[in-house]
């Protein structure tokens, strides 16, 4: 298990839930966080949890529906002038639950995959390159162990091409410091997850990070479970 002390981490969807969480488990480990959401004021609870940790905190917010916004999200992080050593690509949305599975729109489908699998890409492309020549990186996508429910559809097969560009990606990492793995929270009770899941939110942890943690040398395109 390596030290994240002094890293830098940038965990999208951080302003609540599940991100949240990583986000405090990050600092506890001396890592310094990029805080990210939708607007600097949804940050601000995130960053008022993290001040009691002695680390460094920033608020990077950004719109990941768009392109033009998830340009400057990265625009914005770079000109931090920080390297992003941890990249945790946690935001996510769910569109409604279909009884009918043929009545998932395409703008459900469109607005899914957007925020799911195409702003994780583009981040994955930003910092990917400069964790190659600082032979540190790690990237963890977060999925879902979800199944057999086509009543969700776009959310379901927004995950499963997450795991597979991981997989992918992992492929061109093999010979380097860096590590891209993906992540299942499980289900848990958040603004997405319900309050009749199973588990509190707070149960992502320590779980969640276990792919950060690992060595140089250790899993690589693997499926992690935080419960």
């Amino acid at each position: 298990m390596i030290s994240l002390k002094d890293k830098n981490a940038l965990i999208t969807g951080s302003s609540r839930g599940i991100g949240q969480q990583i986000a405090i488990g990050l600092a506890k480990q001396g890592c310094n966080i990029i805080v990210h959401g939708r607007t600097s004021e949804s940050c601000s609870e995130t960053l008022s949890l993290l001040k009691k940790y002695d680390v460094k905190i920033y608020c990077v917010p950004g719109e990941p529906s768009e392109e033009s916004k998830v340009n400057q999200l990265i625009k914005d992080v770079k000109q931090l002038e920080i390297s992003v050593d941890i990249l945790y690509n946690n935001a996510a949305i769910m569109t409604p639950f279909h009884e009918n599975i043929w009545k998932h729109s395409w703008d459900e489908w469109m607005d899914t995959f957007k925020v799911n699998v195409f702003a994780m890409y583009r981040l994955c492309g930003a910092f990917i390159p400069n964790m190659i020549e600082n032979d540190f990186g790690r990237i963890i996508n977060t999925t879902s162990g979800i199944k057999d429910q086509p009543e969700l559809a776009p959310y379901g097969a927004s995950k499963w091409a997450v795991r597979k560009l991981t997989e992918d990606i992992a492929v061109k990492l093999e010979n380097t410091g860096v590590r891209i793995n993906m992540l299942d929270p499980g289900w848990l009770m958040t603004d997405m997850g319900g309050q009749n899941a199973e588990h509190p939110v707070e149960a992502v942890l320590p779980g969640a990070l276990s792919p950060a943690l690992i060595d140089n040398n250790g899993p690589n395109g693997a499926f992690f479970s935080a419960i």
